[in-house]
């Protein structure tokens, strides 16, 4: 692919199908293939405003949110036949993005479902994109980050394409789950993600603090693509209250936040697109702040961020037995734990207490299985201690963001 920045991505998908008559309740994926004129004549528009990435329709196009909808075994079907929807509305003339996004699943002890289901029911959308020929991925729309690693290491493993990921948050830079997004981004971005951003969210205006916080941390490009607004019910209608004209006159500020990609979630249409494209031919980007060499361990637990001092040191060194679970309760905030990985039974205790981790995390084993299974389980962005070598160490760091 060539990519040059700045770069427009296309606008909503959902709500310009309910202006084309979808009806409430059904299933998106199935009503898009039943009426591709509408989805061919939408995403054409965008092409023709400018977009040079096209979402593919295929958001919800994976096995757990396609079954609650009363379609089952069509995962490879559909996402082939959506894609090849984008494909001929882009018609050469933009790249086809496979829409990959929530799966509305919540892990233990929040839900049922487990880490290796979530990447299971991924991995599969993720083959039938990458069989479907898109040029590149996106993890749009998440909330919490266990369905945003699960989905991003789905796609690793079965391609070597570009992968943008993009959460939605509040005004205050937390997700419905409570994760704050600088510790999405240090975890996506330790993960090879190779853009991170917002979307959805609030409008334009309210996203540009949150991307702020995000640029001082951003080794990679970031990602705007918020709503026109947020919605309001007039009538028997929901209607976005910021107009093409509004929504774009928010490129400097975007830009001087750090965003180098752009584009428009719900409520926006192919206007909001021209009116970017305008305002993106006068632009200057930003260059990322350099990095804070007092600040080189850029860590994270499912929900904060940290930024240690390359000295860091433990603080609390924590056994994985029968009291773990409480203390880590006992630790006091932004203390260095560190815990101790020697045997199956010490990873299980661990698997089954992570969620509980609120302090940067050090893990200690000697085992390089042992540590990929923990850090598989550790769904946030952990440092290392130990003997194991580079070559058992530099892919654990590349697969997921481990720091030694």
């Amino acid at each position: 692919m060539n990519i040059s920045f700045p770069l427009l991505l296309d606008g909503a998908m959902g709500t310009q199908l309910y202006k084309n008559g979808f009806p409430a309740g059904e299933c998106p994926e199935k009503w898009s293939l039943e009426h591709p004129e509408v989805v061919r004549s939408i995403q054409r528009a965008y092409v023709d405003a400018g977009s040079r990435i096209l979402y593919a329709p295929t958001f919800g196009a994976n096995s757990t949110v396609l079954e609650k909808n009363g379609v089952f075994n069509k995962v490879k079907e559909y996402n082939s036949r959506l894609v090849a929807l984008a494909k001929e509305a882009a018609d050469g003339r933009a790249y086809v993005a496979g829409d990959i996004s929530s799966t509305g699943a919540m892990l233990y002890p929040l839900g049922d479902a487990s880490f290796e289901d979530l990447y299971r029911v991924y991995r599969e959308q993720a083959e039938a994109l990458e069989e479907a020929g898109v040029d590149l991925f996106v993890i749009e729309t998440m909330m919490n980050v266990a369905e945003a690693r699960a989905a991003l290491l789905a796609v690793k493993d079965v391609s070597s394409k570009p992968v943008f990921v993009s959460f939605t948050c509040d005004e205050k830079g937390r997700t419905m789950t409570g994760t704050d997004v600088c510790a999405a981004l240090l975890v996506m971005q330790g993960m090879g993600a190779d853009a991170f951003g917002l979307n959805c969210s609030v409008g334009p205006k309210e996203l540009i603090p949150q991307l702020r916080r995000l640029s001082a941390l951003s080794e990679i490009p970031l990602i705007a693509k918020p709503n026109a607004g947020l919605p309001k019910s007039a009538g028997f209608r929901t209607v976005y209250d910021v107009s093409p004209e509004e929504f774009a006159s928010y490129v400097p500020a975007l830009a001087d936040a750090g965003v180098s990609v752009f584009g428009g979630c719900c409520g926006t249409d192919e206007r909001y697109i021209a009116a970017l494209r305008s305002a993106l031919s006068s632009v200057t980007l930003h260059a990322a702040p350099a990095a804070d060499a007092s600040a080189l361990l850029p860590c994270a637990t499912e929900r904060e961020a940290f930024l240690l001092p390359a000295d860091a040191s433990v603080s609390v060194e924590l056994a994985c037995d029968e009291d773990l679970e409480d203390a880590l309760t006992e630790t006091e905030p932004g203390e260095l734990i560190a815990v101790s990985i020697r045997t199956e039974e010490d990873l299980a205790v661990f698997s089954d207490c992570q969620y509980g981790v609120s302090n940067p995390l050090c893990i200690r084993c000697e085992d390089a299985s042992l540590l990929e299974r923990a850090l598989r389980a550790y769904q946030g962005r952990a440092l290392y201690e130990g003997n194991l070598p580079d070559d058992d160490l530099l892919p654990l760091a590349r697969k997921y963001g481990l720091i030694f």
